[in-house]
């Protein structure tokens, strides 16, 4: 231990003073060893994966958590779920209401703000989430997220008011915001080099399918069984993966460093200048702890500290992703192509009952959702993956595939006849599906490995606050305004020309795949040191010493 000490002597003297020292006892009382932190990207920083948790076993149970997800999303818009207001014709005869509208007898604008709220949860709690994602295990905090989405699942088929379902509609979005963030790094870190667009777009091929299915689910237990009991079986259906979420071993992100998060319950001692490090010691080389050695003051971090750091860390995040112009032009692209899509996915089956007749709404949007959502995602990321999956190839297919599928889907709505409408809107979905893997590629790989779960949830609040957060309740006032869907419907296609328009810019921009770009040593030091306490020499001079000369 003598030769261990005097190393530590030398390394200090030598000026290398960028390590922090950490005093771990051992198993034996009579020797104690001076362990330095890993830093990110060395091998004692990994954790391996449990034996039986594949890459490919991964992706399907997040793949499952991700539909159930938008399933959720499909249900709430399904005229079985969502009903309609009761309506009273010039001869003074009523019908009565049905679903969420009837019984709580909302305006449309009023409905809307149902999925407005939930999508406030959504992005206030994203960003929190991914933060935490430096000091916790981000698989646990999944797995927090999926147990309050389950609780507020049910907490909607319980609902007493509007306003009870309204705050269980915010809740659920709390809990979808874990798994949002953290989600797609996790794929991303498991897929192979040569298959991650097509992994990211089998996951986001939940989307439409999970929307179409919630459609059909929806209206088949809204219709039989009352919209209650759609909520009621969708938080049954979560329950088992909130539950993996805590029993099943935790698994570690690329870019993240397992010090870390070690240092945040560990009683840290930095080296005080002037200190040798054998003088850190108690005498006959008894480990030195509980604060009886020379020169260190072991602190428990305090909440307050803990709290500022997080806040720091994300304030130094948040610069770095506002200056990656890749990153901004993409986001923008992304918020107006969501504002359309999202209005879609809420108002579409009511705009289809309404300007086509359809009996069978639900089933029809549903039945195009699931197919063209399917084939178009998966389309998308096979053909970027063919052509070299790289940033620029990434902003040439969104804005090719998005200028198209818009045109189309602007065409079909001119169609008076019902069969012209479903063969163009279809084939117009599949083009504006394409973009569903390219988009969230260029999300995680414009950015440093350890800044993706940051770019993931930042990306999600700006598409959800400036996109379809307001799109439902804007598309609903606009529909009470000139009550004809055809021409609502023509209004808010015309947006997909935007979005294309944004995405063509950022073809001529000069990009970067970041994936594989490791911290460098003056990053690794400062996230150590945002984790660690003030030394004893600014909190209380007076019990340092100072050592002899």
């Amino acid at each position: 231990m003598g030769e261990a000490a005097a190393k530590s002597s030398e390394a200090e003297e030598s000026g290398n003073t960028s390590s922090v020292v950490v005093v771990v006892p051992q198993e034996t009382e009579s020797e104690s060893a001076m362990r330095t932190i890993p830093v990110e990207g060395s091998s004692s920083s990994k954790s391996s994966s449990p034996s039986w948790c594949t890459p490919i076993r991964l992706l399907v149970i997040f793949c499952v958590i991700n539909m159930l997800n938008y399933i959720d999303r499909g249900v709430i818009a399904s005229n079985g779920v969502n009903g309609d207001r009761k309506k009273c014709d010039k001869n003074g005869v009523c019908t009565a209401g049905t679903g969420i509208q009837g019984t709580f007898d909302l305006n449309n604008f009023e409905d809307g703000v149902l999925s407005s709220a939930f999508m406030v949860g959504l992005l206030v709690a994203s960003p929190i989430f991914a933060s935490l994602a430096k000091s916790h295990n981000p698989f646990r905090l999944i797995g927090v997220g999926l147990a309050v989405w389950t609780l507020a699942t049910a907490g909607c088929g319980g609902s007493f008011n509007y306003w009870s379902i309204a705050v269980c509609r915010m809740l659920v979005g709390v809990g979808e915001a874990s798994f949002i963030s953290l989600a797609a790094p996790f794929i991303d870190d498991s897929a192979p080099a040569a298959q991650k667009t097509v992994w990211l777009a089998l996951f986001y091929m939940c989307i439409p399918t999970g929307i179409a299915i919630g459609y059909v689910y929806g209206g088949l237990v809204g219709n039989h069984l009352g919209w209650r009991y759609a909520f009621f079986g969708e938080a049954i259906l979560m329950l088992p993966f909130a539950v993996l979420g805590f029993v099943m071993k935790p698994l570690q992100l690329k870019g993240f460093s397992e010090a870390a998060k070690t240092l945040t319950s560990a009683e840290i001692v930095e080296p005080v200048s002037g200190v040798k490090a054998e003088d850190a010691r108690g005498k006959d080389d008894v480990p030195a702890r509980q604060g009886q050695f020379s020169g260190k003051i072991p602190k428990k971090t305090s909440w307050s500290k803990c709290t500022f750091r997080q806040i720091s860390r994300f304030g130094k995040d948040m610069k770095v992703l506002l200056l990656e112009k890749v990153y901004l032009v993409n986001v923008l692209g992304y918020v107006a192509y969501t504002f359309v899509i999202g209005a879609y996915s809420y108002w579409g089956p009511k705009a289809g009952y309404s300007i086509y007749q359809m009996t069978n709404a639900d089933m029809t949007f549903g039945g195009i959702t699931i197919i063209c959502g399917i084939v178009g995602t998966l389309a998308g990321g096979f053909f970027l993956d063919r052509i070299s999956s790289t940033i620029n190839n990434a902003f040439k297919l969104l804005s090719g595939a998005t200028i198209l599928g818009g045109v189309l889907c602007f065409g079909s709505f001119c169609f008076k006849s019902m069969y012209g409408f479903i063969a163009l809107f279809a084939l117009g979905q599949l083009f504006l599906f394409a973009a569903q893997a390219p988009v969230n590629f260029v999300c995680l790989h414009c950015v440093k490995p350890s800044l993706r779960p940051i770019s993931m949830a930042m990306s999600t609040v700006a598409i959800h606050i400036f996109g379809d957060v307001p799109s439902s309740p804007l598309v609903g006032l606009l529909q009470d305004h000139l009550n004809n869907w055809r021409s609502t419907a023509l209004i808010l296609t015309s947006i997909f020309s935007v979005a294309a328009g944004v995405w063509f810019i950022g073809v001529f921009l000069h990009s970067v795949d970041r994936f594989n770009e490791e911290e460098n040593e003056e990053e690794n030091a400062d996230m150590v040191k945002s984790l660690t306490t003030k030394t004893s020499v600014e909190e209380n001079p007076k019990r340092v010493e100072p050592s002899e000369p």
